[in-house]
């Protein structure tokens, strides 16, 4: 019988994020330190028969609704398509976040592997400013791989920006235009403090409200209903596609968050800001029931936060980087 994953306050959780792997192939200065960082050993990862377990459990026994592959970077975790069409059998709605460099290879497979939508990490459009970014010269694989994704049949195809002030604030406008002449969708995120060398300042932060005002100097938006997803969004009035902002610093949108995660190295957490994890790995790897897995993620749902509290004299920092809990 289907249940509800339900929390404390009463919030129906139906998205679930699966991070595949720690591991990148950028060094990125948000994701993580220019001396890189400890990567998992192979054999701590959850196997895709451990992965499919978890997932089907909760799809099947609490009504999850969505998936979203993430990693670090879930193109580089070996045999991803197998991993795909094994998750494409429940019936959910399947996607990927991805950097985006290996899709000009990789977008037809992952797309007949049963892969539903894609989002890319793009955070600027000029060369040398993705390499500082990145510290890898990749800025036209990412873009091949964006046109590859839509020629697969993707769609939408998501771009998420974060944007950062003093360091690509000044492109808003030029994702802007991308978006439309691309027939791409634009999220713009606003800096989090996730970023591995422990730099987040709430001056580098781009709030929902700027962000909208440049836009509409340009062009005429309208809002959209928003739902539990992150993103609010707004349609352009001349039909020329949307854009989403996540406004996660200066617009919490805690009380309608329907997010769950699983790590890597199979740790559940029931928010990204969460000090608190939940070793699921542990359980499948000595011989738990359906019942005592169900009853560990139940636990930790009820325990989640009512908000994250950024910006607060009580806000404390979570330990992991962004990498190493999934976007």
């Amino acid at each position: 019988m289907t249940s509800k994953l339900i929390d404390t306050h009463n919030r129906i959780h139906k998205d679930l994020r699966i991070s595949i792997t720690d591991r990148c192939n950028f060094r990125c200065t948000y994701c993580m330190p220019e001396e890189g960082l400890d990567w998992t050993p192979r054999e701590d990862l959850l196997t895709f028969e451990e992965i499919e377990r978890l997932a089907s459990l909760l799809v099947l026994r609490f009504g999850v609704e969505s998936i979203r592959l993430t990693g670090g970077e879930p193109t580089v975790r070996a045999n991803l398509a197998d991993l795909i069409s094994r998750l494409s059998q429940l019936p959910v709605d399947l996607s990927m976040t991805t950097n985006g460099v290996t899709l000009p290879l990789m977008a037809e497979k992952l797309k007949a592997a049963g892969l539903n939508r894609i989002n890319i990490s793009l955070d600027s459009l000029h060369r040398d400013r993705f390499n500082d970014l990145t510290r890898r010269d990749n800025l036209e694989q990412v873009l091949e791989g964006i046109d590859a994704a839509r020629a697969a049949g993707f769609d939408p195809v998501k771009i998420n920006m974060v944007v950062m002030k003093g360091i690509n604030d000044d492109e808003i406008l030029d994702f802007a235009e991308f978006g439309r002449e691309k027939r791409v969708t634009v999220r713009f995120i606003e800096f989090m403090p996730l970023d591995a060398d422990e730099e987040w300042s709430n001056d580098r932060v781009m709030p929902l409200t700027e962000i909208l005002e440049l836009i509409s100097s340009r062009h005429e938006i309208i809002p959209l209903q928003r739902g539990n997803a992150p993103a609010a969004r707004w349609k352009y009035a001349d039909g020329a596609g949307e854009i989403g902002v996540i406004a996660t610093v200066t617009e919490a949108f805690c009380e309608s968050c329907d997010r769950i995660r699983l790590t890597a190295d199979g740790k559940f957490r029931n928010c990204l800001f969460a000090l608190k994890d939940y070793d699921m790995r542990n359980l499948l790897r000595n011989g738990a029931t359906d019942d005592d897995i169900s009853n560990l993620f139940v636990a930790g749902v009820q325990e989640k936060w009512a908000g994250h509290q950024i910006g607060k004299s009580v806000f404390i920092r979570p330990s992991k980087s962004m990498s190493q809990i999934g976007g």
